[in-house]
């Protein structure tokens, strides 16, 4: 088991991850933990988290047999230009890193399954399930447990030698495999992730209240955000990285190989006013293989309308949010009659 431990780590350095490793199933510090903050009501709307019992902290109970969970990291960021640049052109849209380039999800989940493979050649009584962000699954635990990193005060795994800019993937299996040591945390007396938050979603150190989040309000939210929330947003359309962009580990952060995680070209330099004109069909086609397309058309004109009605001072925005005055979504409608408000309230201030 030693021998194939370390075949498997070298197998999926072959495969692109930039680490693997192996942890046990006991999970009752992370299942005290995540069911304090279901009751809580910290994940808001995600009701498929309080869903499955208790598959999510057991996962013997999810696969049957597993005494074992192999845990991946895949680095996914590949900067063009500086985020924190893009942060502040109002007339520009951020779009969290993570869904800049092609849909992770079936990348990673086709490698974990070559890893697998691999390992069943040799270990025919190989029973296992691969995973990514796909099922009842607590994949940061898990990570921090086999040594991928630490939970970081913002709740993301942080690698000491390669930041937070990674995806994770887990396969589920029967064999007794050795297993590698816990990861403490560096994050020390920092709490900058804290301090940057736009909407102070991070209420204490390693909790957050997601439905304070960008990234729930703009991509799990599917209903109208909430007014004092559509300030601090800004110019993020679809998720939020301050907390990561802010994090000292992540100078430490290394570009991905992975050319389908690389920027989508239309993302680069298009404008609010142009992505805010796409037809539904033109999002289908633009948003095709990317994360962004699971949103859905309604929320991404709700996302932008609240980005052109901060930026207030354009003018020019007015034409294009009176084109959608009309649309037949009522939320569409609530938050481009919000935008022009805003940006009536400038233009009557000066």
């Amino acid at each position: 088991m030693k021998e194939l431990t370390q075949q498997i780590k070298q197998w999926g350095e072959e495969l692109g991850f930039q680490q693997t490793a192996i942890t046990d199933i006991h999970l009752n510090k992370a299942s005290a933990y995540f069911i304090k903050w279901l009751e809580n009501g910290f994940h808001g709307d995600m009701g498929y988290l309080s869903q499955h019992g208790n598959k999510r902290t057991q996962p013997e109970k999810l696969i049957e047999g597993t005494i074992r969970v192999i845990t991946t990291r895949m680095n996914y960021f590949s900067p063009i230009d500086d985020p924190w640049q893009q942060l502040h052109t109002s007339n520009k849209g951020y779009i969290s890193c993570y869904a800049l380039g092609r849909d992770y999800h079936k990348l990673m989940r086709k490698r974990l399954k070559q890893l697998a493979e691999k390992i069943n050649l040799s270990h025919t009584e190989l029973n296992y399930r691969v995973f990514v962000d796909s099922a009842p699954v607590l994949e940061k635990p898990l990570a921090q447990k086999s040594g991928l990193g630490w939970i970081g005060k913002h709740t993301n795994l942080i690698n000491q030698h390669q930041g937070s800019w990674f995806f994770l993937g887990e396969i589920y299996i029967n064999l007794p495999l050795p297993i590698d040591k816990e990861t403490e945390s560096h994050c020390g007396t920092c709490q900058s992730c804290m301090d940057i938050c736009p909407t102070q979603a991070i209420i204490a150190p390693y909790q957050l209240d997601a439905r304070k989040c960008i990234s729930y309000l703009t991509i799990e939210n599917k209903g109208s955000i909430p007014e004092h929330f559509r300030k601090p947003i800004g110019n993020r359309i679809y998720g939020c990285d301050d907390c990561q962009l802010i994090c000292p580990w992540n100078k430490f952060s290394k570009t991905s190989l992975e050319k389908d995680f690389h920027r989508r070209n239309i993302f680069i330099d298009s404008s609010l006013q142009t992505l805010f004109s796409w037809n539904e069909t033109t999002f289908l086609k633009n948003t095709e293989g990317s994360a962004i397309r699971r949103i859905g058309y309604i929320s991404w004109l709700r996302n932008i309308a609240v980005a052109l009605g901060n930026d207030n001072t354009n003018p020019t925005n007015i034409k294009i949010l009176q084109m959608q005055l009309s649309h037949p979504s009522e939320i569409v409608q609530e938050h481009v009659q919000w935008a022009l408000s805003q940006i009536n309230q400038a233009n009557n201030s000066t």
